[in-house]
């Protein structure tokens, strides 16, 4: 159908493979960060750098921010310095006390690991396995690719699965409410969606709450959510 006053309604799940890592490793401080609403690379760079929160600079935060969404992906002393300019020694040194500090995250990727290397296979929290055979590959390079596959697929999987439930939830709402609205796209953590203006408010309302029930974890699901004339001119809808 076509709107009047077409408008487009961004919707997308905030930080939702960090909040995965929180609630699947158990960390009590990321848990709790995140239940308060903390700014999560702010409060990481106060915990690994230990001092207060208002003496977090940006530069911290930035080092933080780096390693809480490189972990996801496996990353490494090498790819810290990398991505921060930081010296080897200084981003492996970072590396070791965020460790030392967030044990449990550490538990959860290294039993990530050696539980896959047990059965061949990794799996989301909704039990969809991805197999990694090359974990017990005598090749290095093979085995530290799988390790990073086995490292991001149960969060990145299990974000995906929360996905698609999330619009099955969403498809049904709008046809049992009959809100004149539009699903057109899906992006990694993002729905857009095409309504008339009049009705915007209630349709993003609509949509974060169902985007936001699907899982019942440890820490909140958070949807931002924007509206605008085209997907780049977007302006964020303040929906509390």
């Amino acid at each position: 159908a076509m709107f009047k006053d077409a408008v487009l309604i961004s919707a997308d799940y905030s930080q939702i493979e960090l909040r995965l890592m929180a609630h699947m490793s158990g960390e009590p401080f990321l848990v709790e960060a995140f239940r308060q609403g903390e700014d999560i690379h702010k409060a990481t760079a106060s915990l690994v750098y230990g001092v207060d929160a208002a003496e977090v600079t940006s530069d911290m935060r930035r080092v933080a921010k780096t390693v809480n969404f490189g972990l996801l992906y496996g990353m490494q002393a090498f790819g810290l310095s990398r991505d921060t300019g930081l010296t080897r020694q200084e981003a492996q040194a970072f590396i070791d006390q965020y460790w030392s500090r967030l044990p449990m995250v550490r538990a959860f990727f290294q039993g990530t690991i050696a539980r896959a290397t047990e059965t061949g296979y990794v799996e989301t929290l909704y039990g969809r396995r991805r197999g990694v055979p090359d974990l017990t590959s005598s090749n290095g390079m093979r085995r530290s690719a799988a390790e990073r596959v086995a490292t991001n697929m149960p969060l990145q999987g299990t974000a995906a699965d929360i996905m698609k439930i999330a619009m099955i939830n969403l498809h049904r709402e709008l046809r049992e409410q009959q809100v004149p609205a539009n699903m057109l796209l899906q992006v990694h953590d993002e729905l857009v969606l095409e309504t008339s203006q009049a009705d915007m408010q209630d349709v993003a309302r609509l949509v974060k709450t169902t985007m936001e029930s699907v899982a019942e974890l440890s820490v909140p699901l958070t949807v931002d959510a924007s509206w605008g004339p085209n997907w780049n001119d977007q302006t964020d809808l303040d929906l509390d």
